[in-house]
């Protein structure tokens, strides 16, 4: 098999939900840091070597290297327990990923990174503009989750699976992006079922 190495920035939920998927199947990877805050991401040897687009993460397997979260996460889940054998619950799987990418992950991880790690006085007009559409996005996503929860554990039949450990990273710390998650009682039962999964590990 070949090595694997997650190029990645620990504070990223898309990072850690590669991280998250390898150790649910017991797979080791090797974990490159960089900070995105300092540009590590932009400068040259990165972008030569890594992903020429200067984003984070990539899973590097062997000598290839695989960008997009939910795309290394397909990669490592291949064939397991995390995979649905029919074909309806693997699109429909594909769907919350989806889902996670277009309309929860643009509105909840914008805002914990803007008001967390930029701070919100060093945001541009624009930014700050969008403060409130975000938010509004964010909840919606949220809701959504909320009712689709309220009847089942899972987001896709009767275990994990990578929808769930898509939509579970940035989930978890929405609070920090002003998020509250009390509001979303099936939600925060999902996110105690996801945690005390075997082999879980926590975000850094």
């Amino acid at each position: 098999m070949d090595a694997l190495t997650l190029h990645e920035d620990p504070r990223s939920g898309n990072c850690y939900k590669i991280r998250l998927t390898a150790a649910l199947l017991g797979k080791r990877v090797k974990r490159v840091q960089y900070d995105i805050m300092k540009g590590d991401t932009r400068r040259p040897e990165f972008l030569q070597s890594v992903n020429a687009t200067g984003r984070i993460p990539v899973l590097q397997i062997g000598d290839r290297f695989l960008p997009e979260s939910n795309a290394a996460c397909w990669y490592l889940a291949e064939s397991s327990a995390l995979m649905p054998t029919d074909a309806f619950q693997r699109a429909d799987m594909l769907r919350w990923m989806f889902f996670e990418q277009y309309s929860h992950e643009p509105n909840i991880a914008t805002l914990r990174f803007w008001l967390m790690f930029v701070g919100e006085s060093n945001l541009s007009r624009f930014q700050k503009d969008q403060i409130m559409a975000k938010r509004a996005g964010g909840e919606a996503a949220l809701a959504v989750m909320d009712e689709h929860l309220a009847e089942r554990d899972w987001f896709v039949g009767k275990g994990a699976t990578l929808a769930d450990i898509a939509l579970y990273p940035y989930t978890h710390v929405c609070e920090a992006g002003g998020f509250r998650l009390h509001d979303y009682p099936a939600v925060c039962r999902w996110l105690k079922r996801v945690s005390g999964l075997p082999g879980y590990v926590p975000m850094d």
